[in-house]
């Protein structure tokens, strides 16, 4: 689970480490907030429609289990991992 938010973190601070990327190499100084003044709101609904895009990705791709969950136990004195039966 705290995988899957860092993930979302990362994603929503792609568009501003991208935009700070590109100011270095206009050779802007990237701590001035007058070339960041403008930018904040786009670059923030960039973030955020990267998040859902990925979230909505990850529910479709990801590995759907019909069966009943089987807890771990032990047997014969060995851990039997958990899975969903078939």
């Amino acid at each position: 689970m705290l995988r899957t938010f860092i993930e979302e973190i990362l994603l929503f601070a792609l568009p501003f480490a991208a935009f700070a990327a590109w100011l270095i190499l206009t050779k802007r100084n990237p701590l001035d907030i007058s070339h960041w003044s403008g930018r904040k709101f786009a670059l923030a609904a960039i973030g955020l429609t990267l998040g859902i895009i990925s979230i909505i990705y990850a529910s479709q791709v990801a590995e759907t289990h019909r069966g009943a969950y089987v807890p771990p136990f032990i047997e014969n004195g060995r851990l039997v991992p958990g899975k969903f039966a078939d």
